[in-house]
């Protein structure tokens, strides 16, 4: 019983922050600390409940995927789509995942030592949301208004603002949309991109830890890991869908705040505990 309430949890968790500029991986370390589930089981747990997240992502762009494959052409009208020419490609994808998996190969074992701990997230939380603020503030001329109209050079920007998530807390979603405003790009085009390449990216990254720690698993872990998987995915649907209706609204500012306060709540806790 014990485990299945951490599956809910994680699981919740997961689905809610993975694609809110709040940082998952952050909020995993932090919610883990608070139940104290942490070790290779829980690293492992991690990887697969991003996995069901991103499931969910797939699942609303599934059209967007399939005519960036060439397997199908879409209409305009679509959640994803505007009326502009089909002129988003692979080479968008591939330009602006290429710098973080670059990087976060070279740093991976740097990243894994050294950044994954309570104190460093809080640094990340309260780092990435000034990086938000300072993106909403500083915004640049909108030159492309949906993600028909990025650039290649738009797209790399985007990539390389995507490195700074490599520091866990950061988000990743945070430091794409706020990367995307400084290299003119409008909030929704910025958003429903950063969505898109978070896909490879999560693929990747994920892949690559579940193929080193897949050894720690066990057929008694099944019903646990599925549990997180399910819950990740159905909550991560509704939060996807969500939220690119609430930033429209609302822009980047609150969720820094929420940031800024999480980590000072956080820390105290922290320091209470030490």
């Amino acid at each position: 019983m014990q485990n299945s309430v951490i599956a809910i949890i994680q699981g919740i968790v997961e689905g809610l922050t993975e694609f809110l500029p709040v940082s998952s991986t952050g909020h995993l370390i932090l919610t883990g600390k608070l139940l104290d589930f942490s070790g290779d089981k829980a690293d492992t747990f991690e990887i697969v409940i991003q996995l069901g997240a991103i499931l969910a992502v797939a699942v609303i762009y599934w059209r967007r995927i399939l005519n960036l494959l060439g397997l199908i052409r879409m209409k305009p009208g679509s959640l994803e789509q505007s009326d502009s020419a089909h002129k988003l490609n692979l080479i968008h994808v591939i330009l602006a995942c290429l710098p973080a998996m670059a990087l976060g190969l070279i740093l991976h074992s740097f990243i894994k030592s050294y950044l994954f701990s309570p104190y460093t997230v809080l640094v990340g939380l309260v780092l990435g949301g000034a990086f938000m603020l300072y993106g909403q503030k500083k915004q640049a001329k909108v030159q492309a208004e949906s993600v028909d109209q990025l650039s290649y050079k738009q797209a790399f920007l985007i990539g390389l603002y995507q490195c700074l998530a490599l520091w866990p807390g950061f988000s990743r979603s945070g430091a794409t949309i706020a990367g995307g405003l400084l290299s003119g790009v409008n909030y929704r085009a910025t958003t429903n991109f950063s969505f898109l390449i978070a896909i490879p990216m999560m693929v990747a990254a994920s892949g690559y830890e579940l193929l080193k720690s897949y050894s720690t698993l066990t057929s008694s872990d099944i019903g646990f890991f599925a549990i997180g998987f399910i819950v990740a995915f159905v909550v991560a649907l509704l939060a996807v869908i969500t939220f690119l209706k609430l930033l429209e609204r609302f822009k980047l500012a609150p969720f820094a705040y929420y940031r800024f306060a999480l980590a000072i709540v956080f820390l105290a806790y922290l320091l209470l505990n030490a």
